[in-house]
């Protein structure tokens, strides 16, 4: 009696859902549903051995987002144990269930990913095909109260159904259900309501969508605006200025040679190298010049790199004197041969060292702060009228 008294009050949690029914995103519609899945009718005998399959199909209709009612009708097997032997029997339960979406109820729209409604009903339960009991061939008290033909009882039932979107034209849902049926069902008795419990896969076709109207005012609203904008504005910046003075000094420079390679006209790179050298020739007016050949001891010989070192020397004061316009009067060459390594690395030492002494302008950096003309951003707030529709629920 306890059980029943519960799900009385489920129902009755229903009815007071209806009276909170909102309309938001449509208003109803209509669906037909097919399930699919397992039953299981409780008693006292091994579980895993009771589980059946079952099936029921439901038309239904959902009066507002949160209330809905359908006819139900679940049916196939059912089955019952004693003693370690089991037997089915068929059954079908036409059902009249009111359904409350709690997602909706409490969320804000229809459009909600997954649904999850309460539904609870009455109905009927007919069952029948109770033969494998009779073949089981049981003594009379141990089935004193089973039934032969057929077998019609009431039905209550409460559960939870998890549901795709209710917006869409197609749905899956997956349902729990508890049912409680008269004594006597699984064909044993024991002073109170037998329970069969089911869960079931949903493929659901909805139909008939009907929008809800919603209704507008028209508002006049002041709204305030934070916008930026640039103003001229003066800034110190530090920029570096060029200083420049004449400073007495030394340079040495090297140009790098190939093996066995003299002609500065075919050295990879050497143009570069003498073109900086000039170019540091020319802060001077008075400077000197020594520009001395040099051949690795590595490799030739004493009297062939004489020649080279000699010919290399040459051949960049001529480069310098005619290409770079430097006056011919401030260079002097010389050669050494390989008699003399200037750098450690043997290859190193297949080079040119251009030397020189005197006065040279040297270019500096200094950094000063100028005054600049520039803009900053600023946020002002501008207030402007604008009219909006406001829907009324």
């Amino acid at each position: 009696m306890k059980i029943k008294k519960l799900m009385l009050a489920a129902l009755a949690l229903l009815m007071v859902g209806a009276a909170q029914a909102q309309t938001r995103e449509w208003k109803s519609y209509s669906y037909v549903e097919a399930q699919g899945g397992v039953q299981l009718t409780a008693t006292n005998a091994k579980m895993d051995k009771l589980i059946t399959p079952t099936a029921a199909l439901s038309f239904g209709h959902y009066f507002s987002p949160v209330v809905g009612a359908r006819l139900h009708v679940n049916a196939w097997q059912s089955k019952g144990g004693i003693n370690d032997q089991y037997y089915k029997w068929k059954y079908i339960t036409p059902d009249l269930d009111l359904m409350l979406n709690l997602t909706n109820m409490f969320s804000k729209g229809t459009n909600h990913p997954l649904n999850l409604i309460l539904l609870g009903g009455v109905g009927l339960n007919y069952a029948w095909d109770n033969d494998e009991l009779k073949a089981l061939n049981l003594p009379a008290d141990a089935t004193p109260l089973a039934w032969k033909d057929n077998r019609l009882s009431h039905n209550l039932r409460a559960g939870l159904r998890l549901e795709t979107n209710q917006a869409k034209p197609v749905g899956v849902s997956l349902e729990v259900n508890a049912n409680s049926l008269s004594d006597r069902f699984n064909s044993k008795t024991n002073d109170a309501d037998d329970w069969q419990f089911t869960a079931m896969l949903g493929l659901s076709v909805r139909f008939g969508y009907k929008q809800a109207d919603p209704k507008f005012i028209t508002k006049i609203i002041t709204v305030l605006d934070t916008i930026e904008v640039d103003e001229p504005t003066t800034i110190m910046v530090k920029e570096k200025r060029p200083v420049e003075r004449m400073e007495k000094k030394s340079i040495r420079e090297a140009v790098f040679f190939n093996l066995a390679q003299s002609d500065a006209n075919k050295a990879a790179g050497i143009d570069a190298a003498i073109k900086n050298i000039a170019d540091l020739m020319k802060t001077s007016d008075d400077a000197k010049f020594t520009i001395t050949g040099y051949a690795d001891k590595g490799t030739g010989n004493a009297r062939v790199n004489k020649v080279y070192a000699k010919k290399r020397a040459d051949d960049v004061a001529s480069k310098l004197i005619k290409e770079h316009g430097i006056d011919a009067s401030r260079i002097s060459t010389d050669s050494k041969g390989d008699t003399v390594q200037p750098f450690e690395e043997n290859d190193k030492n297949r080079c040119v060292i251009v030397t020189g002494e005197g006065t040279f302008k040297v270019t500096t950096y200094e950094e000063v702060e100028v005054e600049k003309q520039s803009t900053k951003r600023v946020k002002k707030t501008v207030s402007r009228d604008m009219e909006v529709k406001e829907q009324i629920n």
